[in-house]
């Protein structure tokens, strides 16, 4: 590159918008599907005890409930437990991922709050979340399996067609699929977010 077309390089850097980061074109694309609920199915599901899996013949259902430019909260029922809530949060350098657990009397889970921080800007469509140093010293602790010390989830948004989430690590990868053109009716607020 010749040295007097840096500037012109530079200029167009700086001209793009603010939103054009990945972490914040992903947050707007879950922003969309806010007040939406939609059924999912399990697209993928390896692991050493699949069969014992409490996932396995469940109605799943996502409800994009609780939006807002830097955190969406997303209540995910697997038949009638509503003891689940993915939560992300906007950082400096990118996005959160925290699983909030809660009991029926909306108190907190022993493991709960567990994720990660994306560690690449992803795309616009698909951010992943490395297990977090929080998360990692947690499931020590409450004697998790030692491969949830490598978990990475992922969240994928394909824009009026598809969201999926996913868990791997080395034993494992759990995927769900929901149809973004096939909304249903909102279920009941998640357990401790009445």
């Amino acid at each position: 590159m010749r040295m007097r077309n840096i500037p012109a390089v530079l200029a167009v850097i700086t001209a793009l918008p603010a939103g054009a980061a990945p972490a914040d074109d992903f947050l707007a694309r879950l922003n969309a599907l806010c007040g939406k609920a939609f059924e999912g199915r399990i697209v993928d599901n390896t692991a050493p005890n699949a069969a014992n899996d409490p996932f396995a013949g469940k109605v799943l259902t996502m409800h994009v409930r609780e939006c807002g430019k830097d955190q969406v909260k997303i209540p995910f029922h697997v038949g009638d437990d509503r003891s689940r809530t993915w939560v992300v949060t906007r950082t400096a350098d990118g996005l959160r991922l925290k699983h909030d657990h809660r009991h029926k009397d909306g108190s907190e889970d022993a493991v709960t709050q567990y994720g990660g921080d994306t560690a690449t800007p992803g795309t616009a469509e698909r951010q992943e979340f490395p297990v977090d140093a929080f998360s990692k010293a947690m499931f020590t602790q409450q004697k998790l399996p030692p491969g949830a010390q490598q978990n990475v989830w992922a969240m994928e948004v394909r824009s009026g067609d598809e969201f999926v989430y996913e868990l791997s690590r080395p034993d494992r990868l759990f995927r769900v699929s929901f149809d973004l053109n096939r909304p249903v009716t909102p279920p009941p607020a998640p357990w401790g977010h009445q």
